[in-house]
């Protein structure tokens, strides 16, 4: 083949450090947008759709053939939090949290996914964001990483 064909969707999660409810309304609009125009702009990741809470975001997105996902992490968590900084939205720190959850999403489930993450504050009414993380574990099979604890054991 003479062209490399790459379409796939990632149902991307990240949460601010220590959970703590850092996200406030007052601009929240904003950041999902500031992370939609990365994405798209400077890492060619076209976002279906950004929603969240106040300590932790779902984005679905398309992945570039061009980066990895720890590149994009890196780059959108690290440049996010900087530009909130420097924003002056809060009189505190902002930082997110080392780790991320990145998921293949099939065409077929997209819809599916996207309404999920739609309904991210009615549904954390029900749950926290550690039993979604707990949920994801179980329901995929997942294994935690901790590249820390693997390096000082």
């Amino acid at each position: 083949m003479a062209h490399s064909l790459v379409k796939v969707w990632i149902h991307a999660i990240f949460a601010t450090k220590d959970r703590t409810s850092l996200i406030k309304d007052t601009f929240e609009a904003q950041l999902h947008t500031h992370i939609k125009e990365k994405l798209e702009r400077e890492l060619d990741c076209k976002v279906r759709i950004i929603n969240g809470t106040e300590d932790h975001i779902h984005v679905l997105f398309l992945l570039s053939p061009n980066s990895t996902l720890k590149d994009i992490f890196q780059n959108i968590k690290g440049e996010s939090s900087h530009w909130i900084n420097q924003s002056d939205f809060m009189n505190y720190k902002f930082a997110w949290q080392t780790g991320y959850g990145a998921f293949s999403v099939s065409e077929s489930m997209l819809k599916r996914v996207e309404k999920y993450i739609a309904n991210q504050k009615e549904h954390h009414k029900k749950m926290t964001y550690q039993e979604e993380v707990d949920l994801f574990i179980k329901k995929y099979g997942l294994k935690i990483i901790n590249r820390y604890a693997e390096a000082h054991r």
